[in-house]
């Protein structure tokens, strides 16, 4: 039977934690998974991940035991249906900016009559036999409000039906708005995100970079966090040991 433990942990109201992975690895992935996490993003918009991988990748984040997220490169039809397929239980859409962009996401993502996802999981076919009758109920879709026209827009667009919560991306927002992360503007925009998100019944989620921010948003009242990354991860362990090495 197909379950998404994260979406519900988050309709429990706990917070369900994340982090990211794109090297290209799945390996990376299964590891990051064993680790704890409550979920592993397979970055196709920013990350080395083909379609094969993608698949190799989400079958990795479920033999670690955590939930494999999927974020496509785009908001594209298609894109979207290829990481279900797959295997993904989350999707993840960048840079959605009105209503009509989130009814889109909202249609990719689910089967009819709740959308027009077109039939074909490959992948996902190991979430047994029934998964084409729950998995619209199963599945989180979150989109990314990163823009100050998506902040403006936040109310209409999380109210679509299908949209289960927001991971807001601060580095784009930051370029949008003119005001770098933690500074009172960047922060004003964030807590409008989660606002809104309560008032619909959606989950407040953000890429945060680091445990501090993590822990800013969790008490801000985010759910759906993601800390860290492979990439990081693999860079900062390197410098470290360099760092001992040299001294």
């Amino acid at each position: 039977m197909v379950t998404n433990a994260i979406k519900q942990k988050m309709n429990r109201g706990e917070v369900a934690l994340g982090a990211g992975c794109g090297i290209g690895a799945p390996v990376t992935a299964e590891m990051i998974a064993l680790a704890g996490f409550d979920w592993v993003l397979i970055d196709n918009q920013h990350g080395t991940w083909d379609r094969g991988s993608s698949a190799l990748a989400f079958m990795a984040v479920r033999a670690g035991g955590g939930v494999p997220v999927g974020r496509a490169p785009a908001n594209d039809y298609a894109a979207i249906g290829r990481l279900l397929d797959e295997g993904a239980l989350g999707i993840i859409v960048p840079l959605v900016e009105t209503r009509e962009d989130a009814q889109r996401v909202a249609f990719a993502c689910r089967y009819p009559p709740a959308g027009g996802r077109s039939v074909g999981p490959a992948g996902a076919r190991a979430y047994g036999p029934d998964y084409m009758d729950r998995i619209n109920d199963e599945v989180f879709v979150a989109i990314q409000l990163e823009s100050k026209q998506a902040i403006g827009n936040a109310e209409a667009i999380m109210s679509v039906d299908g949209v289960d919560g927001c991971w807001l991306g601060p580095a784009d927002l930051a370029l949008s708005l003119g005001h770098a992360p933690n500074t009172p503007q960047h922060d004003a925009a964030v807590h409008t995100m989660i606002a809104v998100c309560k008032k619909l019944g959606k989950a407040p989620g953000i890429a945060a970079g680091t445990v501090e921010q993590a822990a800013k948003w969790i008490a801000a009242g985010c759910t759906f966090v993601c800390v860290g990354a492979d990439s990081l991860w693999v860079m900062a362990g390197a410098k470290a040991e360099l760092s001992a090495l040299r001294r």
